[in-house]
């Protein structure tokens, strides 16, 4: 019985980290709202999109702002010298739609949502604007395998160290069970999954800077330890609670940071 209760709270906390990651994460839509003209306006604004056709931007406006507001894009490439381009905004029944231009696999761009009505001028974000990612489309059941893979990689981790404390289990299994799911989700689907995406299998760590791929390194070199402190008998508690609580702090780092 007091394994269940293990498992379950294993599931809690793997399921706390992947939301927490989610919505911290970069690439998470922007959620806000502003004041206009004594009306309240809430937005979503995307910030990643995949590159098979121009990204929508719309504006859901109150009843009493359609019809006498307009709207523009203001945009430009990421850290770019390029003047900010602007794009007018369409009406339509709910609101006001834009199309930012698409751009190639891990092209990036800044932009501004502009809401004008008379000689009031709004900008949706203030003097921040949104950064929106693309990449390219990738395929269903790849997605969903390496995501599939990855929360039960976490979730074996934070089982593991649950066992590692309460010092009654065997930490063999549930060790390599670990790692196994790691290597699979981490440098097979994973690289699949970038390389659909962003058209390269690895950028991290010696190769490059992108931060998913570094920590995913990070926390294969972790468990790596684990296993190896136990060649001869069983893994060390202590490494492996040691690996466990690295990958959960790792997981805690929101997803794509630094991007692609």
């Amino acid at each position: 019985m007091k394994k269940f209760w293990l498992w379950l709270l294993a599931v809690v906390i793997t399921l706390g980290s992947a939301i927490y990651q989610r919505v911290t994460g970069p690439t998470y839509p922007f959620y806000g709202s502003v004041n206009f003209l004594h009306q309240q306006i809430k937005f979503k604004l995307p910030r990643s999109a995949e590159n098979l056709k121009n990204c929508e931007i719309i504006v859901n406006l109150p009843e009493k702002l359609k019809g006498v507001t307009q709207g523009y894009l203001e945009f430009k490439k990421l850290k770019s010298d390029h003047p900010w381009n602007i794009l007018t905004m369409k009406e339509q029944k709910e609101g006001l739609i834009g199309y930012l231009p698409k751009q190639p696999p891990a092209g990036k761009l800044e932009y501004y949502v502009h809401l004008v009505s008379n000689s009031q001028e709004i900008s949706l974000t203030g003097n921040n604007p949104i950064i929106i990612r693309f990449k390219g489309p990738v395929s269903r059941p790849v997605l969903i395998a390496h995501v599939l893979i990855m929360f039960l990689a976490m979730l074996f981790s934070v089982r593991a160290g649950l066992a590692a404390i309460s010092r009654k289990e065997d930490l063999t299994w549930l060790s390599q069970w670990t790692a196994i799911f790691f290597f699979l989700g981490g440098f097979i689907f994973g690289p699949i999954v970038q390389k659909m995406a962003f058209g390269v299998f690895w950028s991290g760590f010696p190769l490059g800077h992108d931060l998913t791929d570094t920590k995913t390194l990070l926390i294969m070199i972790a468990w790596i330890a684990a296993l190896a402190s136990g060649r001869k008998t069983r893994p060390k508690r202590g490494w492996v609670l040691a690996a466990s609580i690295i990958t959960l702090i790792i997981y805690f780092i929101p997803h794509s940071l630094w991007g692609s």
